[in-house]
Formats: structure tokens, C-alpha cells, sequence
């Protein structure tokens, strides 16, 4: 019945590779939501929080909320932004500094598993052309 449609399909390999990341970031006391914003954090520290939004497609609110969990956490803090004092950049903590290595061998090796199950061009393939559907779209 669904077969051709885009919405039910993607939103039903969503929950599953939800599923996946979910088990890689549990370890860290993570949603898979916080784990990417942390990695993007940890990779390009002193971003503000409307370009981690931005980066990771997601609501400036929702951002903020990912953010408050992470600094509960005590794995991430603000500071104004050397820019304009009106913003914040958002920086890892030492605690964040610490787990970034296992955080991203956890996230490799479910894409390394993925990639296994369905094989890597396929797996390659998939992701570019869900990139370019979701630009196409905005």
C-alpha cells in the first residue's frame, strides 16, 4: 500500500536506525540526538547554538533543549560569542574531551554495521540520495 510513498518509507527507516543509535548511545547516557549535536560540538567547537541548528537541520528550540540536556550532563557550556555578546558559543567540557573518542567508534560501528548488512555502495548510495532530497525539499 505504501510502497511509493516517501513519507511512511523514510520515516520508517528513521525508527529503525533510531533503534540502532539508540543501543551505540546508551553507554554515554545519550539520545541519539544529543550524541550528534555532542560529536558536532566536540568536532567544531565555538559554534553557536543557530549554527549547530542549522548544521544538524534541526529547530533553534530544539537545539536549546538538546543543549540544556548536554550542559546538565556537564558535557558541554555556553559563552558569549566573541562576536556579539547577545549569542552563545558552545564549547565541549574536559568530561566531553574524554568520551569523544568512544562516542565516535560507537557511532562508526553502527555505520559499519548498517554498511555490512545492506553493503557499502548501497549504504553510500542511500545517504547521498536522502541528502538530496532533503535540499531539493527545503
Amino acid at each position: 500500500m505504501f510502497d511509493h510513498c516517501l513519507y511512511f518509507n523514510t520515516t520508517a527507516l528513521a525508527r529503525v536506525v533510531e533503534r540502532e543509535w539508540a543501543a551505540a548511545f546508551k553507554p554515554f547516557g545519550l539520545t541519539p540526538p544529543q550524541g550528534f549535536l555532542l560529536r558536532l560540538v566536540l568536532a567544531r567547537p565555538g559554534l553557536s547554538q543557530h549554527e549547530l541548528a542549522t548544521e544538524l537541520t534541526i529547530a533553534r528550540p530544539t537545539a536549546t533543549r538538546l543543549l540544556d540536556g548536554l550542559q546538565k550532563l556537564g558535557l558541554v557550556e555556553r559563552r558569549e560569542a566573541a562576536f556579539d555578546a547577545r549569542h552563545w558559543a558552545v564549547y565541549p567540557t574536559p568530561a566531553a574531551q574524554d568520551i569523544q573518542a568512544a562516542l565516535n567508534a560507537a557511532s562508526g560501528q553502527v555505520t559499519q554495521r548498517i554498511q555490512r548488512q545492506i553493503g557499502k555502495e548501497n549504504f553510500n548510495d542511500t545517504v547521498s540520495k536522502v541528502r538530496g532530497v532533503c535540499s531539493a525539499l527545503k
